[in-house]
């Protein structure tokens, strides 16, 4: 089988391309430097990507799925404010190490490209939606109307994006996680006092 028509070919190439761009910016991707640093010609790519703004779907897609294994760990337990508290956490310290700090950098400044070109739709905007919709879904089996959870959910995520934002800029995880505790200790607390006045 040539590596033409190798099906492993592309998931393997996704890799490599994902870890090229650990310090590099989305930003200035081409066919033609990304078939240099792998050592391919920019036809492999285009055979296996298509267009540019394909290729970049399939990076910030590969990106939101390692984190939809996050979110789908939490709804795999049975619902409890504590399990939700914990997979959040689980969430942040996940982002503090090296290559999943550097694959959220992507994400940012994919979201960002998107605002600014509409005909990338690359996926990064996306991934916000997701994170909110699956803090909604875990604060509405605490058993909590939809308004409310999809509310707590966002304000979370938004402070949550503002933390990582802080983590991947300054590189200062002891700054950024004490802000994160803060902020989940107010968040469990709002959870807990909303439970207690539909109970």
């Amino acid at each position: 089988m040539s590596p033409r028509n190798d099906p492993a070919r592309k998931p393997l190439l996704l890799l490599e391309i994902l870890e090229h761009l650990r310090e590099r910016p989305l930003a200035t991707i081409t066919f033609r430097s990304l078939a240099e640093a792998l050592g391919v010609s920019p036809f492999t790519l285009v055979y296996h990507f298509g267009t540019r703004r394909e290729l970049m779907a399939e990076i910030i897609g590969s990106i939101g799925a390692r984190q939809d294994r996050v979110i789908q760990a939490e709804l795999d337990v049975d619902p409890s404010l504590d399990a939700h508290l914990a997979a959040t956490r689980a969430s942040w310290q996940h982002f503090l190490h090296p290559v999943p700090r550097s694959l959220l950098r992507l994400e940012f400044e994919a979201a960002l490209l998107e605002v600014t070109d509409k005909e990338l739709d690359a996926g990064g905007l996306a991934i916000h939606g997701r994170w909110v919709e699956w803090g909604a879904e875990a604060v509405e089996r605490l058993g909590l109307p939809r308004e409310i959870a999809e509310l707590e959910s966002r304000v979370l995520v938004d402070q949550i994006y503002g933390f990582q934002f802080d983590l991947i800029v300054s590189g200062d995880e002891v700054r950024a996680t004490r802000a994160f505790e803060i902020a989940l200790q107010s968040y469990g607390e709002r959870l807990a006092a909303h439970l207690a006045a539909t109970s």
